[in-house]
């Protein structure tokens, strides 16, 4: 079982759907029980890094989250959940974020534009290409034309070595980035059509591969 994080943080139960409909077992849980016993965790979000960061802090989920990753529970993070897992964010100034994975979230710049001279508005919305960097399981059976859905202002700056897709809006961002057993995506992957059903399902994959016996 799936278990989707619940911190009052948004879009819970669009995963749900999404993964319900791939007949993927999965609860929206703020329980720190039910979130370690899972065979992996999902963690997405909308809305502002700081306002989402207390909501951590308050509850304890910060703590499971770490936790959760040093014992090489497998987590998924989507949207907010990819840009809270690192250091820090420019949101609201400046907000001291997970620190899971070493990085900054950082703002689209004004006055950016896309491929074709056109402003590129921010929030960056709607559909986007992914640029594969280097392989991952995550992105098995995508094809390499296939289109995410976006909806964001921030974007993500992961340490290098752990970049494995990026997209171009007005520059090009990283997009999707980890290890095996630790993924964030800054796409939703709940509202990318079947592309994001892949990710889901290969996500969900390697969580029954690697569960204890």
């Amino acid at each position: 079982m799936l278990a989707i994080l619940d911190y009052k943080a948004g879009n819970q139960t669009s995963v749900r759907r999404a993964l319900e409909y791939l007949g993927i077992p999965c609860t929206i849980t703020d329980d720190k029980a039910v979130l370690a016993a899972a065979q992996g965790i999902v963690f997405p979000g909308v809305g502002a890094a700081g306002q989402a960061m207390q909501l951590l802090r308050s509850s304890g989920l910060d703590a499971s989250l770490r936790q959760a990753v040093a014992v090489g529970q497998p987590l998924l993070g989507i949207c907010l959940g990819c840009q809270i897992l690192l250091d820090s964010s420019e949101e609201d100034g400046f907000v001291p974020t997970l620190g899971i994975v070493p990085g900054v979230c950082r703002r689209f710049a004004q006055g950016l534009c896309q491929e074709d001279g056109s402003p590129a508005p921010i929030p960056h919305m709607g559909w986007n290409g992914v640029q594969q960097k280097k392989p991952s399981r995550l992105l098995a059976n995508v094809p390499a034309q296939a289109e995410f859905y976006f909806v964001h202002s921030y974007y993500v700056e992961p340490a290098p070595e752990l970049v494995i897709g990026t997209t171009l809006y007005g520059k090009e961002f990283c997009s999707l980035y980890g290890r095996d057993g630790l993924w964030a995506a800054q796409f939703h992957l709940e509202k990318s059509g079947q592309a994001g059903l892949t990710v889901l399902r290969n996500f969900y994959e390697y969580c029954q591969e690697v569960a204890p016996c």
